[in-house]
């Protein structure tokens, strides 16, 4: 099963995200944070973040465990660009761009069985009531 998450408008450019994201790619997601944790880059800090949200969306939306999460997707996209301008000499303006990106983490793993017999049991019984009110009208149009 696969969980997504996407970090969006990260103030650094997709250049330099891309060069941490490959660092990562492929790897499980504990050796990803111990990567990223080592990694003196602010890319690894907000990639960080993103692959965090992605095992928790994980862990409690689709009951993964952390240990079994492999990633792999990694997408570092180019987002809007802000535009600054810089005051240069003899009254010219030079322009200042300001990138952003976007971080997208696919994460893949096993899902562990959910088990709650009780409800189970429930639903069993309600099948099994369902499946005697069946079998009662067929008999009673057999019967007509």
């Amino acid at each position: 099963m696969q969980v997504k998450a996407v970090s969006k408008y990260n103030r650094i450019s997709a250049r330099k995200a891309r060069l941490v994201a490959d660092m990562v790619r492929g790897e499980n997601a504990n050796h990803a944070f111990d990567i990223l944790k080592f990694t003196p880059k602010k890319a690894a800090r907000l990639i960080e973040k993103t692959l965090k949200s992605a095992v928790s969306n994980a862990e409690n939306n689709h009951g993964m465990d952390k240990k079994d999460l492999l990633i792999t997707t990694i997408l570092i996209d180019e987002g809007p660009t802000l535009k600054r301008h810089r005051p240069r000499a003899r009254g010219m303006a030079s322009a200042i761009r300001k990138r952003t990106s976007h971080v997208t983490i696919v994460l893949e793993g096993r899902q562990k069985p959910i088990k709650k017999a009780a409800e189970n049991k429930d639903s069993r019984a309600i099948d099994k009531k369902s499946d005697d009110k069946k079998t009662e009208k067929v008999k009673m149009e057999e019967d007509k």
